[in-house]
């Protein structure tokens, strides 16, 4: 039988596990006991999901099946929290200078800061998802508000900045990331820097 954690080989004896919900039943307290979080488990090459996990869990083992887990440590969301803040704190400093940028023939560092904003709020709500797997995180929050709160009130303002962006409309551009993004990803930075 192979073991694999995170495309890692790893080697695990097995003491009274009879079955495959045995296996995974010592992994996931293993797993518990080391702040770590499973995220997808692949046996003989198939991803397990909610609806095959019974199935799986009553098959027997035998010596030629291949676990495959991906997991989280509650460090890893740590360290994504703490780069993400650094990360923030630049981006909000570079949506102070968008209207400049687009005002003087910059439209490269322009769209540069853009796409870089995207892409950051997109690693972070992935990142805070997996964080709720660890009971620290669960209650998350930004300017006093839940997570899930905070983004439902920011998601117009972004949704409004992309209208902008494709109509041209470089003054609603530069006033949505100067006076409404801006402020945001320093509260989510602040936010952010409490919890690594």
């Amino acid at each position: 039988m192979d073991f694999y954690i995170n495309d890692e080989k790893i080697d695990i004896t097995l003491e009274e596990e009879k079955t495959v919900g045995d296996v995974l039943k010592s992994f996931e307290i293993t797993c518990e006991e080391n702040e770590t979080a499973v995220i997808g488990i692949k046996i003989n090459g198939t991803q397990i999901t909610a609806e095959s996990f019974d199935g799986y869990a009553e098959k027997e083992l035998d010596d030629s099946m291949k676990f495959e887990f991906s997991i989280v440590t509650k460090q890893n969301i740590k360290d994504a929290f703490k780069n993400l803040a650094e990360l923030f704190i630049k981006l909000s400093e570079k949506m102070q200078t968008i209207s400049v940028e687009l005002q003087s023939g910059k439209a490269k560092e322009a769209n540069e800061s853009i796409l870089a904003l995207a892409d950051s709020i997109n690693e972070f709500c992935h990142v805070a998802t997996l964080a709720t797997l660890f009971q620290d995180y669960t209650e998350v929050k930004i300017e006093d508000k839940p997570f899930s709160e905070f983004f439902r009130d920011f998601s117009p303002v972004l949704s409004d900045f992309e209208s902008a962006l494709k109509n041209n409309d470089t003054v609603s551009v530069g006033d949505l990331a100067e006076y409404e993004i801006c402020p945001r990803l320093i509260s989510i930075a602040k936010a952010l820097e409490g919890l690594a």
